[in-house]
Protein backbone atom coordinates (compact mmCIF):
# COMPACT_ATOMS: atom_id res chain seq x y z
CA UNK A 1 0.00 0.00 0.00
CA UNK A 2 1.08 3.58 -0.96
CA UNK A 3 2.30 5.46 1.91
CA UNK A 4 1.27 8.55 0.99
CA UNK A 5 -2.17 7.38 1.92
CA UNK A 6 -1.28 8.21 5.84
CA UNK A 7 -3.21 11.33 6.35
CA UNK A 8 -1.58 13.91 9.34
CA UNK A 9 -4.29 15.05 11.04
CA UNK A 10 -3.12 17.97 12.53
CA UNK A 11 -2.05 18.86 9.24
CA UNK A 12 -5.60 18.77 8.31
CA UNK A 13 -7.15 20.71 10.66
CA UNK A 14 -4.43 23.26 10.39
CA UNK A 15 -5.02 23.70 6.63
CA UNK A 16 -8.84 23.42 6.54
CA UNK A 17 -9.86 27.38 8.08
CA UNK A 18 -7.85 28.37 5.06
CA UNK A 19 -9.63 26.61 2.50
CA UNK A 20 -11.90 29.19 1.37
CA UNK A 21 -9.10 31.72 0.58
CA UNK A 22 -7.43 28.87 -1.40
CA UNK A 23 -10.46 28.99 -3.83
CA UNK A 24 -9.77 32.56 -4.56
CA UNK A 25 -7.32 31.61 -6.77
CA UNK A 26 -7.99 28.14 -8.35
CA UNK A 27 -4.16 27.13 -9.29
CA UNK A 28 -2.90 28.05 -6.26
CA UNK A 29 -6.07 25.57 -4.44
CA UNK A 30 -5.15 22.70 -7.07
CA UNK A 31 -2.01 23.18 -6.46
CA UNK A 32 -2.14 22.93 -2.79
CA UNK A 33 -4.69 20.14 -2.35
CA UNK A 34 -2.50 18.11 -5.19
CA UNK A 35 0.56 18.34 -2.82
CA UNK A 36 -1.35 17.80 0.09
CA UNK A 37 -3.16 14.48 -1.07
CA UNK A 38 -0.78 13.31 -3.33
CA UNK A 39 2.55 14.69 -1.42
CA UNK A 40 3.88 15.52 -4.62
CA UNK A 41 4.60 18.97 -6.05
CA UNK A 42 2.40 19.69 -8.93
CA UNK A 43 4.13 20.54 -12.42
CA UNK A 44 1.80 22.51 -14.69
CA UNK A 45 4.70 24.05 -16.60
CA UNK A 46 5.57 20.29 -18.06
CA UNK A 47 3.14 17.62 -16.87
CA UNK A 48 4.30 14.11 -16.99
CA UNK A 49 2.40 12.36 -14.63
CA UNK A 50 -0.86 11.56 -15.48
CA UNK A 51 -2.07 13.60 -12.04
CA UNK A 52 -0.66 16.31 -13.21
CA UNK A 53 -2.07 16.27 -16.99
CA UNK A 54 -5.36 15.81 -15.31
CA UNK A 55 -4.48 19.25 -13.33
CA UNK A 56 -3.91 21.18 -16.53
CA UNK A 57 -7.04 20.04 -18.17
CA UNK A 58 -8.99 20.76 -14.67
CA UNK A 59 -7.94 24.29 -14.59
CA UNK A 60 -7.15 25.51 -18.26
CA UNK A 61 -8.94 23.17 -20.95
CA UNK A 62 -12.23 21.69 -19.46
CA UNK A 63 -13.78 24.99 -18.27
CA UNK A 64 -13.42 26.42 -21.71
CA UNK A 65 -14.65 23.21 -23.12
CA UNK A 66 -18.25 23.28 -24.51
CA UNK A 67 -18.63 19.96 -25.14
CA UNK A 68 -16.99 18.97 -22.04
CA UNK A 69 -19.61 21.40 -20.11
CA UNK A 70 -22.24 20.27 -22.06
CA UNK A 71 -21.08 16.40 -21.79
CA UNK A 72 -20.13 16.37 -18.22
CA UNK A 73 -24.09 17.16 -17.09
CA UNK A 74 -26.17 14.43 -16.95
CA UNK A 75 -28.75 16.22 -19.09
CA UNK A 76 -26.48 17.28 -21.34
CA UNK A 77 -24.92 14.44 -21.94
CA UNK A 78 -27.82 12.48 -23.11
CA UNK A 79 -28.41 15.75 -25.46
CA UNK A 80 -24.66 15.30 -26.95
CA UNK A 81 -24.54 11.28 -27.39
CA UNK A 82 -27.93 11.32 -29.08
CA UNK A 83 -26.66 14.04 -31.10
CA UNK A 84 -23.86 11.11 -32.03
CA UNK A 85 -25.97 8.48 -32.69
CA UNK A 86 -25.82 6.46 -29.56
CA UNK A 87 -29.23 7.02 -28.41
CA UNK A 88 -30.09 3.12 -27.90
CA UNK A 89 -27.71 3.12 -24.93
CA UNK A 90 -29.27 5.84 -22.80
CA UNK A 91 -30.96 4.45 -19.71
CA UNK A 92 -34.69 5.56 -20.39
CA UNK A 93 -35.48 8.31 -18.08
CA UNK A 94 -39.15 9.32 -16.37
CA UNK A 95 -38.39 13.21 -16.12
CA UNK A 96 -36.09 16.41 -15.85
CA UNK A 97 -37.45 18.80 -13.33
CA UNK A 98 -35.92 22.05 -11.95
CA UNK A 99 -37.14 21.76 -8.54
CA UNK A 100 -37.74 18.68 -6.13
CA UNK A 101 -41.57 19.95 -5.90
CA UNK A 102 -42.21 19.16 -9.05
CA UNK A 103 -41.78 15.59 -9.23
CA UNK A 104 -45.12 13.32 -9.30
CA UNK A 105 -43.93 10.52 -6.88
CA UNK A 106 -47.58 8.95 -7.59
CA UNK A 107 -46.55 8.46 -11.41
CA UNK A 108 -43.11 6.60 -11.20
CA UNK A 109 -42.65 3.12 -10.81
CA UNK A 110 -41.55 1.44 -6.99
CA UNK A 111 -37.92 1.56 -7.98
CA UNK A 112 -35.91 4.34 -9.45
CA UNK A 113 -33.00 6.83 -9.63
CA UNK A 114 -32.44 10.34 -9.26
CA UNK A 115 -29.70 12.39 -9.75
CA UNK A 116 -28.55 16.45 -9.69
CA UNK A 117 -27.56 16.98 -13.52
CA UNK A 118 -24.77 19.52 -12.43
CA UNK A 119 -22.96 17.37 -9.80
CA UNK A 120 -21.00 13.92 -9.07
CA UNK A 121 -22.57 11.75 -6.32
CA UNK A 122 -25.14 13.56 -5.87
CA UNK A 123 -27.87 10.74 -6.33
CA UNK A 124 -30.22 8.54 -4.73
CA UNK A 125 -31.37 5.19 -5.22
CA UNK A 126 -35.12 4.33 -4.31
CA UNK A 127 -35.68 0.36 -4.47
CA UNK A 128 -38.60 0.57 -2.75
CA UNK A 129 -41.23 3.28 -3.22
CA UNK A 130 -43.40 2.28 -0.76
CA UNK A 131 -40.45 3.29 2.26
CA UNK A 132 -39.05 5.98 0.45
CA UNK A 133 -39.04 9.31 2.66
CA UNK A 134 -39.76 12.22 0.54
CA UNK A 135 -39.22 14.81 2.79
CA UNK A 136 -35.56 14.08 3.66
CA UNK A 137 -35.05 13.41 -0.08
CA UNK A 138 -36.78 16.98 -0.35
CA UNK A 139 -34.04 18.62 2.42
CA UNK A 140 -31.35 16.72 0.68
CA UNK A 141 -32.44 17.79 -2.86
CA UNK A 142 -33.05 21.04 -2.08
CA UNK A 143 -29.73 21.64 -0.81
CA UNK A 144 -27.66 20.19 -3.90
CA UNK A 145 -28.94 22.50 -5.93
CA UNK A 146 -28.11 25.22 -4.54
CA UNK A 147 -24.56 24.62 -4.54
CA UNK A 148 -22.49 25.26 -7.08
CA UNK A 149 -20.61 22.30 -7.57
CA UNK A 150 -17.97 23.35 -9.86
CA UNK A 151 -17.00 26.05 -7.46
CA UNK A 152 -17.09 23.65 -4.11
CA UNK A 153 -14.55 21.09 -6.23
CA UNK A 154 -12.66 23.85 -8.37
CA UNK A 155 -13.85 21.64 -11.10
CA UNK A 156 -15.17 24.65 -13.06
CA UNK A 157 -16.42 22.76 -16.11
CA UNK A 158 -19.63 21.88 -13.54
CA UNK A 159 -20.59 25.40 -12.88
CA UNK A 160 -22.21 26.47 -16.06
CA UNK A 161 -24.39 23.70 -15.77
CA UNK A 162 -28.02 24.00 -14.91
CA UNK A 163 -28.72 22.20 -11.80
CA UNK A 164 -31.83 19.71 -12.29
CA UNK A 165 -33.01 16.68 -11.07
CA UNK A 166 -32.99 13.85 -13.81
CA UNK A 167 -34.88 10.61 -12.73
CA UNK A 168 -33.89 7.37 -14.45
CA UNK A 169 -35.03 3.94 -14.77
CA UNK A 170 -33.23 1.37 -11.65
CA UNK A 171 -31.72 -0.78 -14.33
CA UNK A 172 -29.99 -3.14 -11.57
CA UNK A 173 -32.03 -6.28 -9.84
CA UNK A 174 -33.74 -6.21 -6.49
CA UNK A 175 -30.80 -8.28 -4.91
CA UNK A 176 -27.58 -5.61 -6.24
CA UNK A 177 -27.14 -3.02 -7.86
CA UNK A 178 -25.31 -3.53 -11.11
CA UNK A 179 -21.94 -3.77 -12.13
CA UNK A 180 -20.10 -0.49 -13.61
CA UNK A 181 -17.15 -1.00 -16.10
CA UNK A 182 -15.09 2.29 -16.19
CA UNK A 183 -13.13 2.53 -19.24
CA UNK A 184 -10.47 5.45 -19.09
CA UNK A 185 -9.56 6.55 -22.86
CA UNK A 186 -6.73 8.79 -23.65
CA UNK A 187 -6.59 10.54 -27.21
CA UNK A 188 -9.57 8.33 -28.67
CA UNK A 189 -7.76 5.16 -27.37
CA UNK A 190 -8.97 2.89 -24.36
CA UNK A 191 -6.01 1.65 -22.40
CA UNK A 192 -7.39 0.52 -18.95
CA UNK A 193 -10.09 0.47 -17.03
CA UNK A 194 -11.69 -0.29 -13.42
CA UNK A 195 -14.71 -2.83 -12.49
CA UNK A 196 -16.87 -1.35 -9.37
CA UNK A 197 -18.71 -4.57 -8.12
CA UNK A 198 -20.54 -4.87 -4.65
CA UNK A 199 -21.95 -0.93 -4.82
CA UNK A 200 -23.92 -0.51 -1.80
CA UNK A 201 -22.60 -3.65 0.51
CA UNK A 202 -19.10 -4.69 -0.07
CA UNK A 203 -17.70 -2.19 -2.67
CA UNK A 204 -14.75 -3.94 -4.60
CA UNK A 205 -12.54 -1.89 -7.33
CA UNK A 206 -10.67 -4.33 -9.45
CA UNK A 207 -8.22 -2.64 -12.81
CA UNK A 208 -7.22 -4.13 -15.87
CA UNK A 209 -5.99 -3.29 -18.58
CA UNK A 210 -8.60 -3.71 -21.69
CA UNK A 211 -7.36 -6.86 -22.90
CA UNK A 212 -8.40 -8.17 -19.40
CA UNK A 213 -4.64 -8.23 -17.90
CA UNK A 214 -5.20 -7.28 -14.33
CA UNK A 215 -3.31 -3.76 -13.63
CA UNK A 216 -2.94 -4.00 -9.95
CA UNK A 217 -0.58 -1.25 -9.84
CA UNK A 218 -3.54 1.44 -10.71
CA UNK A 219 -5.43 0.53 -7.51
CA UNK A 220 -5.66 3.76 -6.14
CA UNK A 221 -6.90 5.86 -2.82
CA UNK A 222 -6.86 2.66 -0.42
CA UNK A 223 -9.80 0.86 -2.37
CA UNK A 224 -9.82 -2.84 -2.57
CA UNK A 225 -9.92 -5.02 -4.99
CA UNK A 226 -12.40 -8.10 -5.55
CA UNK A 227 -9.85 -11.15 -4.94
CA UNK A 228 -11.52 -13.78 -6.86
CA UNK A 229 -11.12 -11.21 -10.42
CA UNK A 230 -14.03 -10.62 -12.29
CA UNK A 231 -15.19 -12.40 -15.45
CA UNK A 232 -14.74 -10.02 -18.73
CA UNK A 233 -18.57 -9.75 -20.37
CA UNK A 234 -18.67 -11.52 -23.75
CA UNK A 235 -19.28 -7.87 -25.57
CA UNK A 236 -16.34 -6.58 -23.71
CA UNK A 237 -14.62 -5.45 -27.40
CA UNK A 238 -18.11 -3.77 -28.25
CA UNK A 239 -17.66 -1.50 -24.82
CA UNK A 240 -14.20 -0.95 -25.72
CA UNK A 241 -14.69 0.60 -29.06
CA UNK A 242 -18.48 2.51 -27.83
CA UNK A 243 -16.58 3.67 -25.30
CA UNK A 244 -13.55 5.02 -27.94
CA UNK A 245 -16.03 6.38 -30.07
CA UNK A 246 -18.18 8.43 -27.16
CA UNK A 247 -14.92 9.76 -26.06
CA UNK A 248 -12.86 10.60 -29.33
CA UNK A 249 -13.72 14.65 -29.00
CA UNK A 250 -11.65 14.57 -25.56
CA UNK A 251 -8.40 14.70 -24.84
CA UNK A 252 -9.38 12.44 -22.27
CA UNK A 253 -12.16 11.20 -20.40
CA UNK A 254 -13.42 8.18 -18.75
CA UNK A 255 -16.85 6.57 -19.67
CA UNK A 256 -19.05 4.72 -17.86
CA UNK A 257 -20.80 1.65 -18.80
CA UNK A 258 -22.99 -1.06 -17.96
CA UNK A 259 -23.51 -4.64 -18.97
CA UNK A 260 -26.98 -5.74 -18.29
CA UNK A 261 -27.52 -9.24 -19.67
CA UNK A 262 -25.26 -8.19 -22.35
CA UNK A 263 -27.45 -4.91 -23.37
CA UNK A 264 -24.70 -1.93 -22.96
CA UNK A 265 -26.05 1.18 -21.11
CA UNK A 266 -24.43 4.16 -20.86
CA UNK A 267 -23.75 5.63 -17.61
CA UNK A 268 -21.37 9.02 -17.81
CA UNK A 269 -18.55 10.74 -18.39
CA UNK A 270 -16.10 11.89 -15.89
CA UNK A 271 -13.81 14.45 -17.08
CA UNK A 272 -11.46 14.27 -13.83
CA UNK A 273 -11.95 11.31 -11.56
CA UNK A 274 -11.30 11.98 -8.19
CA UNK A 275 -10.23 15.84 -9.14
CA UNK A 276 -7.17 13.82 -10.87
CA UNK A 277 -5.74 13.51 -6.65
CA UNK A 278 -4.95 9.64 -7.44
CA UNK A 279 -3.02 8.15 -5.28
CA UNK A 280 -1.63 5.09 -7.01
CA UNK A 281 -0.70 1.92 -5.32
CA UNK A 282 2.47 1.85 -7.33
CA UNK A 283 3.68 5.10 -7.92
CA UNK A 284 4.81 3.86 -11.47
CA UNK A 285 1.64 3.75 -12.75
CA UNK A 286 0.94 7.47 -12.45
CA UNK A 287 3.91 7.88 -15.08
CA UNK A 288 2.61 4.78 -16.84
CA UNK A 289 -0.62 6.23 -17.38
CA UNK A 290 0.68 9.64 -18.18
CA UNK A 291 2.37 8.42 -21.39
CA UNK A 292 -0.60 7.15 -22.77
CA UNK A 293 -2.10 10.88 -22.45
CA UNK A 294 -1.28 13.30 -25.02
CA UNK A 295 -1.90 17.14 -23.85
CA UNK A 296 1.09 18.79 -25.82
CA UNK A 297 -1.81 20.66 -27.95
CA UNK A 298 -3.33 22.66 -25.25
CA UNK A 299 0.35 23.84 -23.02
CA UNK A 300 0.89 27.38 -23.16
Amino acid sequence: MNPNLKENKFKRALVLPFKPFFKLSPVSYVKHQYKYITHHKLNLKNPVRYTEKLQYLRLFVYPKDRKVIKAAGRAGVREYLTEKGFEKYLIPVYGIYDHFDDIDFDKLPNQFVMKCTHACAFNQIVLDKTIFNKEESRKKFNKWLKTNYGKKTVERHYSPIKPQIIIEKYIGSAEKLPVEYKIHVFNGKAKYMYVVTGRGKDIRYNNYYTDWTPFDGAQFNGWKKREEGVPIPSNWNEMVQLAEEMAKDFPFVRVDLYNIDGKIYFSELTFTPAKGTLIFDDDKADYEIGEWLDIKNYLK
